[in-house]
């Protein structure tokens, strides 16, 4: 469904579902009250990167600027080392990032009114990171399209419920659920188990539904605490877009009940 103005008074949708130009997400955005916008884009391993910023300073110059080392850092944060492979930048000069406004949802968590924004790497001549993973998927994607093939796909996402853990010096253990203990492992598919867990799933459907972000089932795997979530079949680009906002979803889920995803 567009969000087109014949239907603009009854409008309840979170996320943009199709809207791709800028007036379209300007009139979206005001219907909602957005107050801030998360700009962001997925790095080498996923994790969020990017800049909040008002809504209004926000389309007054709508492409932003990060340092190019975004595409470069590990997930523990750090640097990998100069070699045949890799060569670090001493510049570090920034890309400029543009907005796909197909991505545009609202962030269900905030206290104030929030939307989130997918943008796409591109350097200062306009051209495409090569490294940036949404630009890799759109490369792979096209080779496939110039043989006349269109890929369907269906993501699972797993992860790990733990007890919060301050200290990296411990292990990672089993959250308690409603029963009151930790979970042993062999659970697996176990309804039972799930249950131990209801209010949290609840909250992840909750937010996800808020986000425009489709589950198809919930299951217990077989380690302790051990989920996986899949989600519908359909075209790479959006699941993976959906993937990018799960991850973040389930962790502050996951939170609300005192405990970490991973």
């Amino acid at each position: 469904m567009r969000d087109t103005p014949e239907s603009a008074e009854n409008d309840t949708t979170n996320s943009v579902l199709g809207v791709a130009t800028i007036d379209e997400a300007q009139a979206w955005l005001r219907r909602r009250q957005i107050q801030d916008i998360e700009c962001i884009v997925p790095d080498l391993a996923g994790i969020v990167r990017g800049k909040m910023m008002p809504t209004e300073k926000f389309f007054s110059g709508p492409v932003m600027s990060m340092p190019a080392s975004i595409f470069a850092q590990t997930i523990s944060g750090d640097y990998p080392p100069d070699d045949e492979r890799f060569k670090h930048n001493p510049t570090d000069g920034d890309l400029f990032f543009e907005a796909d406004y197909s991505t545009l949802a609202v962030v269900p968590w905030e206290t104030d009114p929030t939307a989130q924004l997918i943008h796409d790497a591109v350097t200062q001549e306009g051209a495409p990171v090569g490294t940036a993973p949404r630009n890799v998927l759109k490369r792979v994607l096209a080779l496939y399209e110039k043989d006349g093939l269109e890929l369907v796909v269906a993501p699972e996402i797993e992860f790990y419920l733990v007890k919060p853990n301050t200290d990296p010096d411990y292990p990672l253990t089993p959250p308690v659920g409603r029963s009151g203990r930790p979970e042993v492992g062999r659970q697996s598919y176990s309804i039972s188990a799930l249950n131990e867990f209801d209010d949290l799933i609840d909250d992840i459907y909750d937010l996800s539904e808020a986000q425009g972000l489709e589950v198809d089932t919930l299951i217990h795997e077989e380690g302790a605490a051990q989920m996986e979530i899949n989600l519908r079949h359909g075209a790479p680009l959006e699941l993976a877009d959906q993937v990018f906002l799960f991850k973040r979803t389930i962790r502050e889920a996951a939170l609300r009940h005192d405990m970490y995803a991973t």
